[in-house]
């Protein structure tokens, strides 16, 4: 889906707008109300050097080269001038990252996907890790070493409750089985 604003605003026209918007600031009730330069808060510790007031006149830093795919919100344009690029999407969890940047970021579709990709993206991670020979070691990636040295009454008490849980599960599951063989041999 293609945002509106991208075919809207021209390079450089959001100082233009960004200005506009500032001569009819003083109509917004409260705006303002902490610009005052006699009322400063951190006066005794800052020291005013004049660019404060000149925020709206930076040069913008240079476009950092797109040269993998990169998701953004549909609320923005296009991508930021500086980005994170550790990542890029792929597999499974990048196809549910490209579902979920099709909606807002005001939705709670949008975040829970992408925490849904997070999770995947451990499992793809696992896998590639098992395709590489690498086998994992929950003791150490998992913090277990640590979480014994320094709260093992709280990790024990994970441990039995775990174990607790899954022994549970085992005989419902069990049970379950048991019950539909009685059931079909009557």
């Amino acid at each position: 889906m293609k945002n509106a604003l991208e075919n809207q605003i021209e390079a450089g026209q959001d100082r233009v707008i960004a200005q506009r918007n500032m001569a009819r600031a003083a109509e917004i009730p409260g705006w303002g109300m902490d610009a005052d330069p006699e009322n400063d808060p951190t006066y005794p510790m800052k020291h005013a050097n004049g660019a404060d007031h000149q925020r709206l006149n930076y040069k913008k830093a240079p476009q950092q080269p797109l040269d993998m795919e990169i998701l953004h919100s549909i609320e923005r344009p296009g991508v930021t001038r500086v980005f994170g690029t550790s990542t890029p999407p792929i597999g499974l969890s990048g196809a549910i990252r490209r579902f979920a940047y099709t909606y807002s970021e005001a939705t709670a579709t949008h975040w829970m996907t992408l925490i849904l990709a997070d999770r995947v993206d451990t499992i793809q991670g696992k896998l590639t890790d098992l395709m590489h020979g690498v086998l994992p070691n929950p003791w150490v990636e998992r913090g277990w070493r640590a979480e014994w040295k320094y709260n093992r009454a709280g990790f024990i008490g994970r441990a039995a409750t775990t174990a607790l849980l899954l022994t549970a599960g085992i005989l419902l599951l069990k049970r379950k089985k048991k019950n539909k063989y009685r059931m079909s041999n009557r």
